[in-house]
């Protein structure tokens, strides 16, 4: 059986972290979890902790003092991933925004359809999202039509941050030279494994808007995208990236 981790980082999350490891934890495929805490105020590693006496050695935890950055979260988390011999890797919001049931679909486009990069697209069958408003829909949408003519990247969601990695493509990147650890950060990583040559699917899901807790997005994060974008396809053009395919 392959080895699976999923990544959350948190920063107050307490309302939806006992919720969201339930519900991977009774997946029919065995994940294991690693939250990354960024010195949470709410208590959110605290719950982590007792979590951890009630699925051992299933659940992992990573505390950092302060925001850290998104980027930088998953970064720790990759080299935690690779280092322990993880089979895939994925990256999930801990708020339900992600639905856990479709890390099983991550997992089979991965582990039987051939997939070296497996991203939940919200956008590749139309628009699939739930309580958002229409002026977020727009900007997130033609964000990532953006992205495509600037850097030719064949995604529909490009922006996505919930995917799923075979370790081989973590251990070729080698995140710790991707540049952006905002927003940018989950169109680099997309992009430069395209570059590469990995074989990228998207997988059809439905994103839905928190419940609860507060949204980290705003509008800043967007801008920072935009402009990463141009900033990412101009130094690629001086960089030479080695052809690579999972056995």
């Amino acid at each position: 059986m392959h080895r699976n981790l999923v990544i959350i980082p948190t920063y107050n999350e307490k309302e939806n972290i006992r919720d969201i490891t339930n519900a991977v934890m009774t997946l029919p495929v065995p994940f294991e979890l690693l939250i990354i805490d960024d010195g949470s105020p709410d208590g959110t590693a605290d719950i982590v902790r007792e979590l951890q006496t009630e699925f051992p050695n299933r659940i992992h935890l990573i505390e950092r003092e302060g925001k850290l950055g998104l980027g930088t979260a998953y970064i720790r988390g990759f080299a935690f991933a690779v280092e322990h011999g993880y089979d895939y890797i994925y990256e999930m919001d801990a708020d339900f925004s992600h639905n856990p049931n479709d890390l099983v679909a991550l997992y089979e486009a991965c582990a039987n359809g051939g997939a070296d990069l497996a991203i939940g697209s919200r956008y590749i069958k139309g628009v699939n999202v739930v309580n958002w408003p229409m002026g977020r829909v727009l900007m997130s949408y033609f964000a990532s039509i953006y992205v495509r003519l600037v850097t030719g990247l064949p995604i529909k969601d490009s922006t996505a941050g919930f995917k799923c990695y075979h370790r081989s493509v973590l251990e070729t990147i080698d995140p710790e030279k991707i540049h952006f650890i905002g927003y940018a950060f989950q169109i680099e990583m997309k992009f430069t494994a395209w570059k590469h040559g990995f074989n990228i699917v998207e997988v059809p899901i439905i994103f839905t808007e928190r419940a609860k807790g507060n949204s980290k997005m705003s509008k800043g994060i967007f801008k920072e995208a935009i402009f990463g974008v141009i900033q990412m396809k101009v130094r690629s053009l001086f960089r030479k990236y080695q052809p690579y395919h999972v056995v």
